[in-house]
C-alpha cells in the first residue's frame, strides 16, 4: 500500500546523513576513480603552455627636473595607450611577420597578457606558448615593436627595457595538482547526489516510526522474519535435504 502524502516530504538529515556514511566507500571510490582520470588527463592529454615576461618603462614626461598633477595624469593615460597598442593588429602583424610565425592573428591576442599598475609606469608583456624557446621570442620582439611603434604613434620619448624576456624552464600549465583535487571533488560530489537522490526518492516503509509517520497508525507489535518458518528456503537446499532422507 502506498502512503499518502498530500503534505510537502519532510528530510530527515539525520537519515540522509546516515546513508551517505554507509556509502562511504561507494563515494571515496568515485573520488578516487575520476581524480586518476583527471590526473592521467592534465598530464597526457593537455598540451603544456610556458610563459615568457618582458618589463619596460615608459618614458613620457617632457621636463625631467619638475613632475607635475598634469604629468602624472597623462602618464597614466600614456599607459593605457601602450597596453592597447601591445594587442594591436599592427603590432601582431609586425611580429608574426618578422619572426615568421605560424599563428593565425585572431590568435595571437590570445597569448599576450599585460599588467601595468595605475600609479607606475612599468609595463609588464606576458607570452604564453607551447615552446618556451618561442615564447621568449616573442616577448622580445613584442617589447621591440611596441617600443618603436610608441615612439612613432603616440609621441613618448622612449621605453626603457627593465627585463628582458626570460626562458621559461617550468610549465605554466596546467596544473596536475589543480586537475586532480578538482577531479576527486568532482567524484565525491557527484556520488554523493546520486547516493542522496536516491535516498530521497525511496518510500519503502522500512520500520515502525516509517509507519507513523506516512501513514499515521500506530503500531501494536511487530513479527519478526524466519525464513525457515516461512517456507522460503531456496529450492536448491530443500532437494539436497530430500535426497538425504530418502
Amino acid at each position: 500500500m502506498e502512503p499518502n502524502r498530500t503534505e510537502e516530504m519532510e528530510i530527515d538529515l539525520g537519515e540522509l546523513i546516515m546513508a551517505l556514511l554507509y556509502k562511504w566507500w561507494i563515494i571515496g571510490l568515485a573520488g578516487l576513480l575520476t581524480a586518476v582520470i583527471a590526473l592521467c588527463y592534465a598530464k597526457f592529454a593537455i598540451e603544456p603552455t610556458f610563459e615568457s615576461t618582458t618589463t619596460v618603462y615608459v618614458i613620457s614626461r617632457q621636463n625631467e627636473d619638475k613632475t607635475t598633477s598634469s604629468d602624472m595624469t597623462l602618464g597614466t593615460q600614456i599607459m593605457k595607450d601602450t597596453v592597447a597598442l601591445v594587442k594591436s593588429r599592427s603590432v601582431a602583424e609586425e611580429v608574426i611577420k618578422n619572426l615568421n610565425l605560424n599563428v593565425k592573428l585572431k590568435n595571437f591576442g590570445k597569448m599576450i597578457e599585460t599588467a601595468a599598475g595605475s600609479d607606475t609606469r612599468f609595463l609588464s608583456i606576458t607570452v604564453t606558448h607551447t615552446e618556451p624557446a618561442t615564447a621568449q621570442k616573442i616577448a622580445d620582439e613584442i617589447r621591440e615593436v611596441v617600443a618603436k611603434r610608441a615612439v612613432e604613434v603616440m609621441k613618448v620619448e622612449a621605453m626603457n627595457v627593465v627585463d628582458y624576456a626570460n626562458l621559461p624552464t617550468e610549465k605554466a600549465a596546467p596544473s596536475v595538482a589543480k586537475y586532480t583535487v578538482l577531479g576527486g571533488a568532482l567524484g565525491v560530489f557527484l556520488a554523493a547526489g546520486i547516493i542522496a537522490v536516491l535516498f530521497l526518492l525511496n518510500d519503502r516503509i522500512k520500520t515502525p516510526d516509517d509507519v507513523e509517520k506516512y501513514l499515521k497508525l500506530s503500531t501494536l507489535g511487530s513479527i519478526p522474519y524466519d525464513v525457515e518458518s516461512l517456507g522460503d528456503e531456496p529450492q536448491g537446499k530443500k532437494g539436497k535435504k530430500s535426497k538425504k532422507n530418502k
